[in-house]
């Protein structure tokens, strides 16, 4: 019975998927379908429903929506502008410098926004015209855009990690930040290497010098931004507050820089802010729910305990396991958003993981990074198809042009799967 029930789960959310019925809705509806072929269904609808509703009980939660809330006004306009002056400031005299600029500064917008969709348009919006404009072939600048812009998913504060560290049974969220910022930093600086090369060999020319005191001037302009990085990462990490209080004060801080500060919007679009923050924190919160009674559902099939037995059967030696784990990802991260991803396949992998002597934070940032590859990879990564269009480029064009930055992407992924030191070290150095 177990077996058909599989078959059942797997064939329903594949159906409803491929009808475009909403994600969170194919997911309960598998669950459904797999508990029902196994229980009365008035039973299996009462355990659903159980089961959602205590994996939304959960404090750590109320992190979200305030995390949500804090990018949505980031993005209210004008933040951009002054990160790419100040990435031009760090950039500006390497090879490159307006690829290298477009680069950093995604690694900025994205991780303060929350949003690789949003560092691709603020950042490359700008950048990319500018690139075209001194010369540079407009397919590699758009496909440094697109490749820089999935940085600030691993770079903190993000929400993937809170849903991670939730579903992997309490991993520490300030564990999980610190390496993410490893492994988003590697992931940005290889392909700032990527460019100087391809810069020397073509001759793109240097950005003028800027003088002292205009570099002073973006440095101040930029510092109340970045400032929220430090607050957030340096509050949790020395346990001045936890993940949930450095969520509201994210969201007091970025309220502040917005509304009076920088004054990039008026105190008006407050609840044009928090209606798109309801909405999006509707969908996230009804994945997570819909996710808990799937996985239920996988458990009491047994999907969990074959898929290891099926990989672990294929070899036990650690390295060939995180290989054909990396393997799954890379190919869910192809067709799956990264929501949903980590809420179905942590349940799945994160055992085998373990088994093989994998930390569950090296484990989450591992994951993190897979799926944020397949946000720029065909046939459904969304950063890619918008980042073309940002580019003005056809979305074929753009995909050549990736290919040396996913040669570096995946290396960069080798070395933080089989180097876990390389992003354990800060969490270790902190006791966490």
């Amino acid at each position: 019975m177990a077996g058909y029930a599989s078959i059942i789960l797997i064939t329903v959310f594949l159906g409803l998927t491929a009808l475009g019925i909403p994600l969170g809705i194919g997911i309960l509806g598998a669950a459904l379908s797999a508990i029902a072929l196994m229980a009365p269904f008035d039973l299996a609808l009462f355990t659903a429903a159980q089961k959602m509703i205590a994996s939304l009980d959960s404090f750590s939660l109320l992190a979200v929506p305030f995390f949500v809330l804090a990018g949505v006004i980031m993005n209210s306009g004008g933040i951009a502008i002054r990160l790419v002056n100040f990435a031009k400031l760090i950039a500006g005299r390497i090879p490159g410098s307006l690829t290298q600029t477009n680069i950093a500064g995604c690694m900025l917008f994205g991780c303060i926004s929350g949003s690789a969709i949003a560092a691709s348009t603020s950042i490359g919006g700008v950048m990319v015209p500018m690139q075209a404009k001194e010369g540079y072939d407009r397919e590699f600048a758009a496909a440094a855009n697109i490749a820089s812009a999935p940085t600030g998913m691993l770079i903190p504060p993000t929400t993937a990690f809170i849903i991670y560290a939730l579903v992997s049974g309490g991993t520490s969220i300030g564990a999980l930040f610190l390496g993410g910022a490893v492994a988003g930093t590697l992931w940005g600086l290889g392909l700032m290497v990527l460019t100087y090369f391809v810069a020397k060999k073509r001759g793109y020319a240097l950005a003028p010098r800027v003088g002292v005191s205009e570099a002073v001037k973006i440095t101040i302009e930029a510092l109340p931004s970045l400032f929220l990085i430090v607050l957030v990462i340096g509050g949790i990490v020395l346990g001045v507050f936890t993940a949930v209080e450095a969520s509201g004060i994210a969201v007091v801080y970025t309220m502040l820089l917005a509304f009076v500060v920088h004054r990039t919007a008026p105190i008006s679009k407050l609840p044009r802010f928090l209606i798109e923050t309801a909405q999006m924190t509707g969908a996230i919160m009804l994945l997570l729910a819909s996710s808990a009674a799937l996985s239920f559902a996988m458990a009491f099939s047994g999907i969990p305990a074959a898929v290891t037995s099926l990989i672990l059967g294929i070899s036990e030696n650690p390295i060939i396991v995180l290989l054909i784990i990396n393997i799954v990802l890379l190919i869910v991260g192809c067709f799956m958003d990264i929501g949903p991803a980590i809420l179905i396949f942590t349940p799945i992998l994160l055992p085998i993981a373990q088994k093989v002597g994998m930390d569950p934070v090296h484990f989450g940032v591992v994951l993190i990074y897979n799926l944020a590859i397949g946000t720029i990879t065909p046939p459904v990564g969304s950063g890619l198809y918008i980042g073309a269009a940002i580019g003005k480029v056809k979305v074929e064009r753009a995909v050549v042009a990736l290919l040396p930055f996913y040669a570096v992407i995946f290396a960069i992924l080798l070395l933080v799967t089989y180097v876990p030191s390389l992003t354990m070290f800060l969490p270790r150095y902190f006791g966490m």
